[in-house]
């Protein structure tokens, strides 16, 4: 059984910092590109960073570009995202997801396979 769990989500005062965490299960976690979306109250859902197979390449939406951080652990079939200096505009539900992709370089999910069930981010004082 397919499984994308996140944690580390919460409320979080303006300019703080989190990480989430993203614990995979039931397929083969590094054929598979990793990366983070999150949703806001009455948006779209939107791609924030991406990880290739071997972590060696990311990709990070305008958004957060220098704010956040993507990595992952394929021995612990885990993918983070630390993010610092938080913005009220980031407050939003934050969702794992995994696309296949075998051996690559591409670092952007564009259809994926799998999904979290989301964790909650509140920036607010």
């Amino acid at each position: 059984q397919v499984q994308l769990v996140e944690s580390g989500g919460g409320l979080v005062p303006p300019g703080g910092s989190l990480r989430l965490f993203c614990a995979a299960s039931g397929f083969t976690f590094n054929r598979y590109i990793l990366g983070w979306f999150r949703q806001a109250p009455g948006k779209e859902r939107e791609f924030v960073a991406g990880i290739t197979t071997a972590g060696s390449l990311t990709y990070y939406a305008d958004s957060v570009k220098g704010r956040a951080t993507i990595s992952r652990d394929n021995a612990e079939h885990t993918v983070y995202l630390q993010m610092t200096n938080l913005k009220p505009e980031d407050t939003a539900i934050y969702y794992c997801a995994a696309e296949y992709q075998g051996i690559g370089t591409r670092a952007t999910i564009r259809s994926p396979d799998y999904w979290g069930q989301g964790t909650q981010v509140t920036v607010s004082s």
